[in-house]
């Protein structure tokens, strides 16, 4: 079996390059890495999309008007400060080169898409550290300290990838306050919301009624397991900027196709109850386990995935990987992310079956 090099890292993406290095067909692999919901896509979804097949026969509405309902009853909002997009990436990189910003603060560690959105902008990113002392908990003083009026923009995503805290909106209301007088502008993003064990509590989209200096972003790639039918959507209740991101925005980004099924999708309540229930339970037993494990540290869990730090000498976690991805199952080496080394894994929740699998490794290595 060939070796990786440290230097090679994987996204929950990057099963074909598993396949070529390790010689295991990727239909065999079981990616804890992509933080996808293990269900699948919606009931309603797959019972309903293959007989609308004739909407590709026809161009979108220019301005998704019934795709925008859909999701302002989903999320509690107006149909009027909703705007959809190909992914929440084609919303991010238009939302940065609008804003244009000279100097964005970013906490971190988390995804890497933000700062090359930046710089491909040519402006430069810095970052505010979640301390593991603090189990990357937000530090709200500490935070307030760093935006000054040379920061354009703040980026936050909550909760968080990959430490899985998360930002209640308590709290968020204050960085909104803060950034508001600095003329800070404020990107939420909460691909990961839904998995929060009280959403009500976290997500930042009430506030978008009483802040026009932030943009709360969202997919289905994860909570939906959807990532390649390449939907996304924003809130904000700035009309100006959702007029200047419809303005640059392709037109008809977002196919027929995708556009029905997300109207299908939100309205699949069976569905999104059921997904809530198994990660809720999943999360709280696999965290009672690994609690019992000496040889490793454990994070508190707001989204569908844990962070690991391993405590045991002489276990990395390109150990880890290796030692998984021999059994078919695919976790994440963190040692990419920003403040983070090879001390770090992340695994998502899947079903109880593969949990146990991933379990019975890590107890080998770490208990």
């Amino acid at each position: 079996m060939e070796q990786i090099e440290h230097k090679d890292h994987f996204h929950g993406s990057d099963l074909e390059k598993i396949e070529k290095v390790y010689g295991i067909p990727k239909e065999q692999i079981t990616s804890f890495s992509a933080n996808v919901n293990p269900l699948g896509i919606s009931y309603a979804l797959r019972e309903k999309l293959a007989a609308h097949l004739d909407v590709i026969s026809s161009y979108p509405d220019r301005d998704y008007t019934s795709l925008r309902k859909a999701i302002a009853s989903y999320a509690g909002t107006k149909p009027e400060r909703v705007i959809v997009g190909n992914g929440s990436t084609e919303l991010i990189s238009l939302a940065i080169q609008i804003k244009h910003p000279k100097k964005a603060l970013i906490l971190g560690p988390t995804y890497s898409e933000y700062e090359r959105d930046i710089a491909l902008c040519g402006g430069r990113s810095r970052y505010f550290p979640l301390r593991e002392e603090d189990d990357f908990e937000l530090n709200l003083s500490a935070l307030s300290a760093q935006i000054t009026e040379d920061i354009d923009l703040l980026i936050i995503c909550n909760p968080n990838n990959p430490t899985s805290s998360q930002i209640t909106s308590d709290t968020m209301r204050h960085i909104l306050d803060i950034c508001l007088v600095k003329g800070v502008f404020v990107l939420v993003d909460e691909t990961y919301v839904e998995f929060a064990e009280e959403m009500a509590k976290v997500t930042s989209v009430p506030l978008t009624g009483s802040y026009n200096n932030l943009l709360v972003l969202r997919g289905v790639s994860k909570f939906y397991a959807a990532p390649g039918l390449r939907l996304g959507y924003g809130i904000c209740g700035n009309p100006d900027l959702l007029g200047e991101i419809a303005q640059r925005k392709d037109p008809w980004s977002v196919s027929s196709l995708a556009a029905l099924a997300g109207e299908i999708m939100f309205s699949d309540h069976e569905y999104i109850e059921k997904t809530r229930h198994l990660i809720r339970d999943e999360r709280t037993r696999i965290l009672d386990i690994l609690r019992g494990f000496t040889g490793c540290k454990i994070y508190p869990s707001s989204a569908n995935f844990l962070l690991v730090r391993i405590l045991k000498e002489g276990v990395t976690a390109q150990m880890l990987f290796e030692a998984c991805i021999k059994k078919g199952l695919m976790i994440r080496n963190c040692a990419t992310f920003p403040f983070l080394d090879e001390s770090y894994i992340r695994f998502c929740f899947m079903s109880p079956e593969k949990n146990d699998e991933l379990l019975a490794i890590l107890k080998e290595y770490l208990a």
